[in-house]
């Protein structure tokens, strides 16, 4: 035999949700007949639910000024912790709704850099093609310490993320040559050989702030790689530019400001189009140094998150490296 379940009082002492939406649309609009306007229902509706509301909690909520209320000492206490309620309740809502409608929501952690240079232009295409798919994108540099709550999908960088339930895949090694635009080398005919370029203005990504990217790679260590010494620049040699950001040593380097060191992955897009030029053909190639694809393994039967996956590493497949001189 079931048993009865008792009245449970803390629910039937609660005011109607009705009247409690009315107030809400008095307080906000202090006037009866716009509160009735944005409800949908009539003005004599909204007083009903008033006057109910105020009988059940046995205080007035407002004081009548001709058309305009205003609440009283009670209608403001209850506003406040109403509002914040309906708030919670609206945002839970909405929750459930984006999970239960056809749209999946993807987390891709990655760095600036990447984001800017490499997955910026190729996004339109994966949009297209997969218009069932909402991506939520993370940068940062602190792939180590990634911020609370924040627990990606997948991670793109240059460790692998083998913990926290991570497979990691590698995608490519780091090849690095000098860059600038065609303009800087029309005013600079004297560019000619790597001792020149090593005494030209040069825009240098340092490594402050940049501790856990491995075998950080400057000035300093490319010429080192081709036998150049760079402690032997003069002291009068053009700027040397020195910065942490490397969407800003690239805008430097579109604007003619000097020569940067361009990553192939990130760069070969702006040689493609003709807005950055290699002036050498003298490269570096990390084969030791790989950014890899960490995906989370709990998501393996993810269908959204396979997708871009599988894009993902699609998109570096056809990614061909310069030839090694």
């Amino acid at each position: 035999m079931v048993k009865a379940t008792d009245p449970d009082q803390s629910l039937i002492k609660l005011p109607s949700l009705r009247a409690v939406k009315a107030f809400v649309a008095a307080a906000r609009y202090q006037n009866f007949t716009r509160a009735a306007e944005a409800l949908c229902v009539t003005q004599g509706a909204i007083s009903r639910q008033i006057r109910e509301l105020e009988e059940h909690l046995g205080a007035e909520l407002f004081t009548r000024a001709g058309r305009a209320v205003e609440l009283t000492s009670a209608g403001s206490i209850f506003f406040d912790v109403v509002q914040l309620s309906f708030t919670n309740i609206g945002q839970a809502a909405e929750r459930i709704r984006s999970n239960a409608s056809s749209k999946h929501v993807v987390t891709l952690c990655c760095s600036h850099a990447f984001a800017n240079f490499w997955l910026a232009p190729r996004l339109p295409d994966f949009f297209q093609a997969h218009p069932e798919i909402d991506l939520n994108l993370v940068v940062t540099q602190n792939f180590l310490s990634l911020e609370t709550g924040v627990h990606p999908d997948m991670i793109i960088c240059k460790l692998m993320m083998g913990h926290d339930g991570y497979h990691s895949q590698p995608l490519m090694c780091d090849v690095i040559y000098p860059v600038c635009t065609p303009q800087y080398l029309e005013r600079h005919p004297e560019l000619q050989t790597l001792q020149d370029f090593r005494d030209t203005a040069l825009l240098n990504l340092s490594p402050y702030g940049r501790s856990q990217v491995a075998e950080h790679v400057d000035w300093d260590v490319w010429f080192a790689y081709h036998g150049i010494d760079f402690k032997a620049r003069p002291s009068h040699a053009p700027h040397f530019f020195n910065a942490n950001d490397y969407n800003l040593i690239i805008q430097l380097a579109l604007s003619h400001q000097g020569v940067a060191l361009g990553w192939h992955y990130l760069v070969a897009p702006l040689i493609e189009q003709g807005l950055l030029v290699r002036p050498v053909q003298e490269q570096l190639v990390h084969r030791e140094t790989l950014h890899y694809l960490s995906f989370k393994e709990d998501k393996g039967r993810d269908p959204s998150c396979c997708k871009l996956r599988d894009w993902l590493t699609e998109q570096f497949a056809v990614h061909v490296e310069p030839h090694e001189s």
